[in-house]
């Protein structure tokens, strides 16, 4: 008789007691959004990152978002992205009237290829957006020099990598605008929430004013100076996170660099009992500091695989249907084919669980499941 096994789900939150205090404390506070908590974690953000601003929003899309504001992405205006990404990596372009231009990845780590970036540029491209997919930095050096020789913006979507670093640096410090995500499968939750940091005080000042409807002044700000008036100078969006949630954000940053170290432990411990199997591991690069955010395999046989895992109880997941094959994007006239390795890889891609409260016996169990799979087809009770 087949029994019900405990769901691994492939990532999830841990809050502890001085969390659930840190959240507590604002609660009674007299601020509960725009006060002093929020500055506290942009304040911890940079100091952990190296970055010398940051602006604290409601997602890590709205600080894509507020990215391409800041940058003055607009009609006519191309960026270039990614597709082996979640769809706000491009969304945030669509937003604000631009068109994304999909430039395909390294075929071994599925990070930008910068040479396909290169050819994609045109006398429209204004910006590049490079994901640090599944928590490992992007070629950072090769896309700085490309994008200084084209006179281009650079934006890291770094949504996967809070904690990663790059040849001894932080990322954050990396592109001209870094965006952060903190929802709770991510390195540090806020709940829902994000980040965009930077060290351009005048880019920090309009993402800053975006997130509050593009007026110019906060009510602490107002209240803190005595005065009531305030001006609208851009048109912004309601993109504010909560006091709350900050402070949540604060006590977690304090267990980063442990949790990064237990899932890069865990990462070593896949590699290590997957090594001979068909089902192989992303290529990591050397001289990198990887945040594991996601331990991604790939496997002739995904969907099979994929199966069996989910008939155990164990939360494998697909990360990513390439974004130009989205209905969506192909309805603007987005064509597959346009980025063959992505789209080649999208069908032997498979997430395994992976964060930082696993446990040993936790990965054993999943790399049986994925054993028996693949020696003996789709196992199911």
């Amino acid at each position: 008789m087949c029994t019900s096994p405990r769901f691994l789900p492939y990532g999830r939150q841990i809050i502890d007691d001085a969390d659930i205090q840190a959240v507590v404390d604002v609660l009674r506070s007299d601020w509960l959004t725009t006060g002093p908590a929020v500055e506290c974690f942009e304040t911890d953000a940079c100091a952990y990152t190296g970055a010398g601003h940051g602006v604290a929003v409601a997602s890590g899309t709205a600080a894509l978002h507020a990215a391409m504001f800041a940058l003055d992405i607009g009609r006519g205006d191309e960026v270039i992205v990614t597709p082996m990404t979640f769809a706000a990596s491009a969304n945030c372009i669509l937003y604000q009237g631009g068109t994304p231009v999909f430039a395909d990845v390294d075929a071994d780590t599925l990070l930008l290829d910068p040479a396909a970036v290169e050819a994609a540029i045109t006398p429209r491209t204004k910006a590049i957006i490079a994901v640090d997919y599944a928590g490992q930095p992007c070629h950072w050096d090769k896309l700085r020099t490309i994008a200084d020789k084209q006179h281009l913006a650079l934006v890291a979507d770094s949504c996967h990598a809070l904690g990663a670093a790059y040849k001894g640096r932080r990322v954050g410090t990396l592109a001209d605008i870094t965006a952060f995500s903190f929802h709770p499968v991510k390195h540090i939750t806020t709940g829902e929430g994000g980040m965009a940091v930077t060290n351009d005080a005048a880019l920090a000042a309009r993402m800053r004013a975006f997130r509050g409807h593009g007026i110019t002044t906060t009510a602490r700000q107002r209240e803190k100076s005595g005065a009531w008036f305030y001006e609208m100078t851009e048109l912004g969006y309601n993109y504010r996170i909560t006091d709350f949630q900050c402070a949540l954000g604060s006590s977690q940053l304090k267990k980063l660099d442990g949790w990064i170290a237990r899932r890069n432990q865990l990462a070593q411990a896949y590699d290590a009992a997957l090594a001979g199997s068909a089902v192989r591991p992303l290529a990591k690069r050397s001289a990198m500091r990887h945040a594991y955010h996601l331990y991604v395999v790939r496997t002739p046989e995904r969907n099979t695989v994929f199966k069996h895992l989910r008939a155990q109880g164990i939360g494998a997941n697909v990360h990513y249907i390439p974004v130009h094959m989205h209905p969506y994007y192909q309805e603007l006239g987005y064509k597959k084919g346009i980025c063959p390795i992505a789209e080649a890889a999208y069908e032997t891609i498979l997430t395994l669980p992976l964060w930082p409260g696993m446990r040993g016996e936790d990965v054993e169990r999943v790399y049986t499941s994925v054993r028996q799979a693949e020696k003996h087809g789709d196992i199911s009770c």
